[in-house]
């Protein structure tokens, strides 16, 4: 039996193989793909996922600034602080305020001509500024939990300066001539009120010099600081003051020897008046019309000047009668006995057994009793005995401690040669002449 067996060739293989695996092929291909594609597209949401991140979205817009405004203004006779913030607060928290307040400073002591400022952030309250005096001012903020109410020193900006001047008519008219404020001048006549008396004393050709601290504030000048030095010639007789603290007492001025200036007794209770009636035993009354004596002094003044005790002590009688009219009278060490005369007022606190200190305002001139215009009388008494205030032997304080005269000696050495005028370029460059002053008497 013959078989025949031919092999079938690779041409019929291959094809068969080829048929067989193409769609499998294709399949793969298109996995392949898929994967592909999918990948892709993974790709692009990661791409797209990361470009909307949060960190790459667009910011929002910024807040509006806050608007600011700053109200300047001072306060007029009759203004409260529930008028000024009452359209910012509830009587309520006004009251809160002013017990708050009361720790620090009291809002019922404002007085008109007092300046402040009004800060609000838009249109709230944000802080209130005003100046109690020359010195501090009161800074009322709004917090979170209430009410922040502080005392601060007023920012000055402090400058050295000389003034100099000399005297024709009064010491008031001398130092307006130089441009600067009667408060210099009244400054001036406190520092040597122990040795001149500059109602009686001032001659024409008395000179001055004085060595001060000027006060600018956000550039604009704004008083006087400390009087360092000062230097006085009346009647050819001249005198210094010189600013030292020695030791734990406080400061006061002292000559070039290191002697207080300071004595028992002011030369007078008024800085700047003339005298109508002096000290007398036998005067024509003119209102009784009778010869009586008259053991005061009478000082010729406009009402409302201020009356300062002439040493310190305390006030044992206090009051208003038909004759003296409003009157103190101040008990002081040694047996001596001030007193004051028909005063059209008492100053604030005056009262009986109140301890007073030399200087200090007690009251107003006025024409209260029996009087024929604003005046005040004058007097004194050493053991219930009258004296003459203007013979009043006046005991000086105490000098400047020996352990301290060496550092005493030391400090006032450039005080001196700014008197003398040693660096009056150097002071001129610190500050400008004052508008309209001479050129002996303006600030150098």
């Amino acid at each position: 039996m013959n078989i025949d067996f031919n092999p079938p060739s690779r041409s019929h293989v291959a094809p068969n193989r080829r048929s067989r695996r193409l769609p499998f092929l294709i399949l793969m291909l298109a996995v392949a793909v898929g994967a592909l594609i999918a990948h892709g597209r993974g790709a692009v949401s990661v791409s797209e996922a990361r470009t909307e991140s949060p960190g790459s979205q667009t910011s929002p817009p910024p807040p509006p600034t806050p608007r600011r405004e700053v109200i300047k203004g001072e306060f007029s006779p009759g203004d409260t602080i529930t008028g000024l913030l009452g359209q910012y607060f509830s009587p309520g928290e006004i009251q809160q305020l002013a017990v708050e307040s009361r720790k620090v400073f009291p809002l019922s002591g404002i007085c008109a001509g007092q300046p402040y400022q009004l800060c609000l952030t838009d249109g709230d309250f944000e802080k209130l500024a005003f100046d109690i005096d020359h010195k501090d001012q009161l800074i009322i903020k709004m917090e979170d939990d209430g009410f922040d109410v502080s005392r601060i020193p007023i920012p000055y900006t402090v400058k050295k300066g000389l003034v100099r001047g000399e005297i024709s008519s009064s010491l008031f008219a001398s130092v307006e001539s130089t441009g600067e404020s009667p408060e210099l001048a009244m400054s001036l006549a406190d520092i040597f009120a122990w040795d001149i008396d500059f109602i009686r004393d001032i001659r024409s050709g008395d000179s001055y010099k004085v060595l001060l601290e000027k006060r600018f504030r956000e550039g604009k000048p704004a008083g006087y600081g400390r009087i360092l030095a000062a230097e006085f010639t009346n009647q050819g007789d001249t005198y210094q003051a010189f600013l030292y603290r020695d030791g734990d007492n406080r400061s006061a001025y002292y000559d070039a020897d290191g002697n207080s200036l300071r004595k028992a007794f002011l030369r007078a209770p008024l800085a700047f008046t003339r005298i109508s009636s002096g000290y007398s035993l036998h005067r024509f009354h003119p209102i009784t019309k009778t010869w009586k004596s008259h053991p005061a002094i009478d000082y010729a003044a406009p009402v409302g000047t201020p009356i300062k005790t002439v040493g310190d002590g305390t006030i044992y009688q206090i009051g208003y009668n038909r004759f003296n009219g409003n009157y103190i009278k101040i008990r002081h060490t040694n047996g001596y006995v001030s007193i004051y005369l028909h005063m059209c007022r008492f100053a604030r606190g005056m009262k009986k057994w109140k301890r007073v200190a030399q200087g200090q305002v007690i009251g107003y001139v006025g024409a209260t009793g029996l009087a024929t215009g604003p005046h005040l009388c004058f007097r004194m008494r050493k053991n219930g005995a009258p004296v003459n205030p203007a013979r009043l032997s006046n005991a000086a304080a105490a000098p400047i401690a020996k352990k301290h005269r060496a550092e005493f000696e030391q400090s006032i050495r450039p005080l001196v040669a700014r008197l003398e005028g040693a660096d009056v370029m150097e002071a001129r460059a610190q500050i400008p002449p004052a508008s309209g002053a001479s050129a002996e008497g303006r600030a150098l």
